[in-house]
């Protein structure tokens, strides 16, 4: 018993870690598209700057996000390891096909699709705390509106306030304000999306202590009555996984922020990146997961409008819409359906 749990405890925090990587992989065409695009950074200097800060917010900014997904979705004794592996293996099945495709897709959509469809497949609807569940929905769905609505609005004063610079100076400046916004982002952005895996890791060791508390204890120190809580180690592995996904990059999906939404140039990119990093900054702050590819996005598409709404390709932003609409559900079918799957030999 004592080595099937080492196993699946080793194997469940590499799909974690492997889900991070993805999920930076990802996530950092969103990051990196306005100022690669705009000229403020070299993709080579993008990946070395955003990757480095991404670390930094993930490790040092908190887990409150991570306490939100661990026990307010659902209380741990409530659930089995299988229902983990299965939200897991929906979401990163589901993630990985919308990249197939090119298009921006939301891991935080994804996640809670799979928890939920996991959930309720293996223990009921009753089971899963739905008042928290509905709030987490609703800011999901908020903050992309916001990012439109600030984006649209914030990028109209920049232009206003700066109509007396001559183009080139004010190339430049945005150019260099993106040096600073880039830096914020990304902080903000690991300050989220690394906390998504740690609550995941976190969850599953208090399952798994339960099960064999002698072998856990080498991995994990619970708290009094079970407390849940992030270890250390989880935090920096995490971090570490989201960082190198960010390394490498995710150039498919950035071609398709950076050309097709609308030509984007350094005044744009500033005011979207102020947006968006404000956004995710305070949602971490108070503990709701966000996705970032739709602040990020809506934010662009709000920049966009602000100057000339003509401009903006709004068929791509529909078919964005329509994956955001769609993940949910889809990720909790492929969650449930991998349950019924994993619960046979675990």
């Amino acid at each position: 018993m004592e080595t099937n749990v080492l196993i699946i405890a080793s194997l469940l925090i590499f799909i974690v870690l492997l889900f991070e990587f993805v999920n930076g992989f990802n996530d950092f065409a969103n990051m990196a598209v306005t100022p690669v695009i705009t000229g403020a950074m070299e993709p080579k200097e993008a990946i070395l700057i955003i990757s480095a800060f991404e670390f930094i917010g993930a490790w040092f900014l908190g887990t409150t996000v991570a306490h939100t997904l661990g026990r307010g979705i659902v209380d741990p004794q409530n659930i089995s390891i299988a229902v983990i592996f299965a939200a897991l293996f929906g979401t990163i099945v589901w993630d990985f096909s919308s990249w197939c495709f090119g298009m921006p897709f939301s891991g935080s959509h994804a996640l809670i699709g799979g928890l939920l469809g996991a959930i309720v497949v293996s223990a009921g609807p009753d089971r899963i705390y739905w008042t928290k569940v509905g709030e987490i929905l609703i800011l999901l769905i908020l903050t992309p509106i916001i990012g439109l609505i600030i984006g649209r609005y914030l990028t109209k004063r920049i232009l206003l306030l700066s109509s007396d610079l001559k183009p080139n100076k004010a190339r430049t400046v945005f150019r260099r304000l993106q040096m600073v916004t880039s830096v914020t982002l990304a902080m903000s952005y690991g300050s989220n999306d690394a906390q998504k895996g740690m609550s995941i890791i976190s969850l599953s060791l208090i399952i798994l202590y339960r099960i064999s508390p002698q072998m856990m204890e080498n991995i994990y120190h619970p708290m009094p009555n079970n407390a849940f809580y992030v270890p250390r180690w989880v935090i920096v592995a995490c971090s570490l996984a989201l960082a190198l996904g960010s390394s490498i990059g995710g150039w498919r999906i950035m071609k398709t922020l950076g050309t097709k939404l609308f030509k984007i140039r350094p005044i744009h990119g500033f005011s979207a990146q102020v947006c968006s990093s404000a956004i995710i900054s305070i949602s971490s702050v108070l503990g709701f997961p966000v996705s970032t590819t739709q602040i990020i996005s809506s934010s662009l598409l709000g920049a966009g409008s602000a100057q000339n709404i003509g401009r903006v390709r709004w068929e791509v932003g529909k078919h964005i819409l329509l994956t955001w609409i769609i993940t949910i559900p889809g990720s909790a079918i492929l969650s449930g359906l991998f349950f019924f799957i994993i619960k046979t030999w675990i």
